[in-house]
């Protein structure tokens, strides 16, 4: 497995992004991917039970399969829009199958941007034309920065693995720097490989992968109507088709979680306001379900978030996150650590300088362990801090949209 040092778009995809004037200044706001080959695909989607117009109408897409394109605008969620904002995200899949000559159903469609806000779908049905007509395989970048919403950097990742002797690239990119939490919030992934995979084994091999990643992500503790991660898989590397449990979808299995990890990661370094990543370890647990429990309550806490803004080593306030999260816990058995240095042993005060676990926690990046002492279960999720930039950027957001529309 090697990480590129440059970004590689397998073979058989090709990307754009331009700008349709749903942004201002003309910033790149509608993007997309297309297969020349055959696909097999896999898709996650939110967990909330508000969801919006496209992430509708892409599950039942998904369903007949063989998807060989993806659209995607930011700046407009079209969600809330009620009939007629299914209509238009059906007439974003049209435009461009018409574009492509290919069926509807063919094309996956996303949104991201602000809620309860109308679709401007002329101006994406207007621009479907240059957006194919851009397609290149070098369009990578260009898409990843057309789905950006409140995003500082694009997120890109690739990696090259060895399937079959066959060399098989795995490129994704990402979006999101708030509504993200656990089950995934306001972010969109999209994952493309040419490996040689069949569509059972991608679906559990998807599934996974964004446990381990999407899923253990948390900034503000807020769920999107719009998340989706998408994978791809169009076979043009020409590798041997791998058989279940081989070493083969092995290597797969591992590509596909590390590239969704380090979209993950970026995520978070790149949150609203962000001045700290996390990564906050459980351990000793009962049971998985638990470890989940307690890495949800800790890191949604907005306490332990503006302690953590403030370097200071509250740990009080992390185990009584712990108490709340509804795990099985004994107070007399916790122990929690930031970095190496422990903050509390047994349930009570560690003999650590203050001022050495105020060094640890001003760091950017540190790891807050921990331990429950009660079973052999574990969880890792990364999260962060929360600024006063933050509550900044987000008081004013639909009220100064309405205005300027």
């Amino acid at each position: 497995m090697r990480r590129a040092k440059t970004l590689n778009m397998p073979k058989g995809f090709r990307a754009s992004g331009i700008a349709s004037g749903i942004k201002d200044n003309n910033k790149l706001d509608l993007g997309l991917i297309i297969s020349e080959c055959p696909t097999v695909c896999a898709a996650a989607f939110t967990t909330n039970k508000i969801q919006a117009a496209p992430v509708k109408l892409s599950k039942k897409h998904l369903r007949r399969s063989n998807i060989k394109a993806v659209i995607v605008n930011s700046g407009n969620a079209n969600a809330c829009n009620g009939e007629k904002g299914y209509e238009d995200a059906l007439l974003m899949s049209k435009s461009i199958a018409d574009e492509l000559n290919i069926k509807p159903w063919q094309v996956f469609t996303c949104s991201t941007g602000i809620i309860g806000y109308p679709l401007p779908i002329n101006n994406i049905c207007s621009a479907a034309p240059t957006l194919v007509k851009s397609l290149k395989t070098t369009g990578w970048s260009r898409f990843s920065k057309a789905i950006m919403t409140s995003d500082s950097v694009n997120k890109v990742t690739s990696i090259q693995i060895k399937m079959g002797g066959k060399k098989v690239t795995i490129t994704g990119a990402a979006k999101g720097s708030g509504m993200i939490a656990p089950n995934m919030a306001t972010m969109l992934a999209f994952i493309v490989t040419d490996a040689a995979v069949n569509e059972k084994d991608l679906k559990v091999i998807t599934k996974d992968a964004v446990d381990d990643s999407f899923n253990s992500i948390s900034v503000d503790g807020d769920m999107s109507t719009n998340d989706t991660v998408m994978v791809m898989a169009n076979g043009a590397a020409h590798n041997p088709m791998p058989k279940s449990k081989s070493d083969d979808l092995l290597n797969f299995r591992e590509g596909l979680k590390e590239v969704m990890i380090d979209l993950a990661k970026k995520l978070v370094k790149d949150g609203e306001g962000v001045t700290k990543f996390v990564t906050l370890e459980v351990n000793g647990a009962v049971s998985s379900k638990d470890a989940r429990k307690v890495t949800k309550a800790v890191s949604e806490s907005s306490l332990v978030k503006c302690s953590l803004n403030g370097s200071d080593p509250n740990w009080g306030r992390i185990i009584d996150a712990v108490g709340y999260s509804g795990a099985k816990v004994e107070e007399e058995r916790v122990d929690i650590f930031f970095g190496e240095s422990a903050a509390a042993l047994g349930g009570v005060v560690a003999s650590t300088p203050i001022g050495k676990l105020k060094r640890e926690v001003s760091k950017k990046a540190f790891t807050i362990r921990i331990n429950l002492n009660l079973g052999k279960a574990s969880h890792r999720v990364f999260t962060s801090d929360l600024s006063e930039e933050y509550v900044s950027y987000n008081r004013l957001e639909y009220a100064l949209k309405i205005q300027g529309n």
